[in-house]
């Protein structure tokens, strides 16, 4: 049994560390509000971009954009969001996870990703995945202008011939507790016809309009899966502290209990001595 100076000492590291998984849960938990306004914030947004291509879609029978254009499928490109830093549980595993298991499945075709967030990369580039781009240290507060680049370079390389499907794959934030990974297609666009009798006139052209709205409606899902997956990873996070906190609680009990009895155990070996003494000079 360790000695009461021991065990009175892992229980002082113990408590430290209590008191920084702690203090990170409650930071973590601040930031997780900001990201669900967002997060909640930027759906109605996305939403209503969608609607209004497929407005545009029952107005014009044949739409032509190089973003539409769908090619046989030789090349696959995934934009893959992890996090920067770890201590969120299980959110980049699940991801790389999700990934490992869509990538082994598309024999049929050559795989590159983009990924977003260095635990990600770190993994696929240690593993000789090809990596066609990357981009981190995003923060904790995603921006448009970040969503923006990442859009860029999967445009580039669609349209430049270098992949001809892309897929965003990403932690869909659901809750605190429930983080669900997701895979979803953005390239090519593929408009909803809406099932509607209405009639709209549209000024300017249909085509006019997709011109620009198809590049805004790219950049506004991926901007939405950063969001998403930011919230994701700091619902995980907090989790995981929270967590770490209660194991060290438990811990602390548990050495509290072993120190009162090893000082208990050295109380009796001591009186034991004092009364074996005693004994001895009578």
């Amino acid at each position: 049994m360790a000695g009461v100076r021991d065990i009175r000492r892992r229980i002082r590291s113990v408590s430290n560390m209590q008191q920084i998984t702690k203090a990170m849960k409650t930071v973590a938990a601040a930031k997780l509000r900001k990201a669900q306004r967002k997060v909640i914030a930027s759906r109605p947004y996305t939403r209503q971009i969608q609607e209004v291509l497929a407005r545009l879609a029952n107005a014009q029978t044949e739409i032509e954009h190089p973003l539409l254009v769908k090619r046989p499928v030789q090349k696959v490109g995934y934009i893959v969001l992890t996090s920067d830093r770890g201590l969120c549980g299980a959110f980049n595993a699940n991801i790389i996870r999700l990934t490992r298991g869509i990538v082994e499945m598309r024999r049929d075709a050559e795989v590159g990703l983009v990924t977003v967030g260095r635990k990600g990369h770190d993994y696929f580039i240690k593993r000789k995945y090809r990596i066609l781009a990357q981009f981190m240290g995003l923060g904790d507060d995603p921006n448009f202008n970040q969503a923006n680049k990442i859009a860029e370079e999967a445009i580039k390389l669609y349209l430049a011939g270098e992949l001809d499907e892309v897929y965003i794959i990403y932690s869909k934030f659901v809750s605190v507790l429930t983080q669900e990974p997701t895979a979803v297609k953005v390239l090519p666009i593929e408009p909803i016809a809406e099932e509607t009798s209405r009639q709209y006139i549209f000024e300017p052209s249909p085509a006019q309009i997709l011109q620009r709205l198809l590049p805004v409606y790219l950049k506004s899902q991926i901007y939405s899966a950063l969001l998403e997956s930011k919230a994701s990873g700091l619902g995980a996070q907090m989790t995981a502290m929270d967590s770490a906190t209660e194991n060290a609680k438990e811990m602390i009990e548990k050495l509290t209990l072993e120190m009162n009895r090893a000082r208990q155990a050295a109380i009796t070996t001591e009186i034991s001595e004092i009364v074996g003494g005693a004994a001895a000079l009578e």
